[in-house]
């Protein structure tokens, strides 16, 4: 097995162990038994637990930059495109902590650490921003002046609420389509998106 698919393999048990015992109640052990492979192997790739969990964090959010990637391909119109990667960030990440379990507490309890693990796919989101925004502009669907300032605000933003979206208190009394609506008239208000 490769060095790669080997660290590959680790990561994905550990995930699986971490969504379903919590981070907090796995050991290295755990993780090197569950993979059928030993400590030393395990402590060549990763010096600690949090090394590890960091990885499972990595590896979600690589998974979440190519799908963004994908958006960002789609022959669609720029408006469109923005608002369906505004989408597809909330929506993924939501589904990330939901769908491991456990990490859910994590996440909200040490989002610091979280936020240090993803500086690379924040760095990758702001480039497809800033790509679907000179799109935008070249199009003239967008009336901005400085495309990566709107990049970044526009990243920080999504960021910023995360957490509210995931914990559902956005939008909590209105249907799909209202929030929608509200989405798409506040950031392209915010782009000055021309009708």
């Amino acid at each position: 097995m490769t060095v790669s698919k080997t660290k590959d393999q680790l990561v994905n048990v550990a995930r699986q162990l971490f969504a379903k015992n919590g981070v907090d109640n796995t050991t290295m052990n755990d993780i090197a038994v569950a993979s059928k492979k030993g400590r030393r192997t395990l402590y060549t790739y990763f010096k600690s637990k949090e090394d590890v969990y960091f990885a499972v964090v990595e590896s979600e959010l690589e998974m979440l930059s190519q799908t963004m990637k994908k958006v960002a391909a789609k022959p669609i119109a720029p408006d469109e495109k923005m608002l369906e990667l505004i989408y597809t960030h909330l929506d993924a990440i939501k589904d990330v902590v939901y769908r491991n379990g456990t990490l859910r507490a994590v996440f909200f309890r040490d989002i610091w650490k979280v936020t240090r693990a993803r500086k690379n796919f924040d760095k990758n989101e702001i480039a497809i921003f800033r790509a679907v925004l000179t799109e935008a502009k070249e199009q003239g669907v967008f009336a901005i002046d400085n495309v990566p300032l709107y990049a970044d605000i526009l990243h920080f933003c999504v960021k910023g609420i995360e957490v509210p979206y995931i914990r559902g208190r956005i939008g909590v009394e209105l249907d799909r389509a209202s929030v929608k609506r509200y989405v798409r008239h506040i950031v392209f208000g915010a782009l000055g998106k021309i009708y």
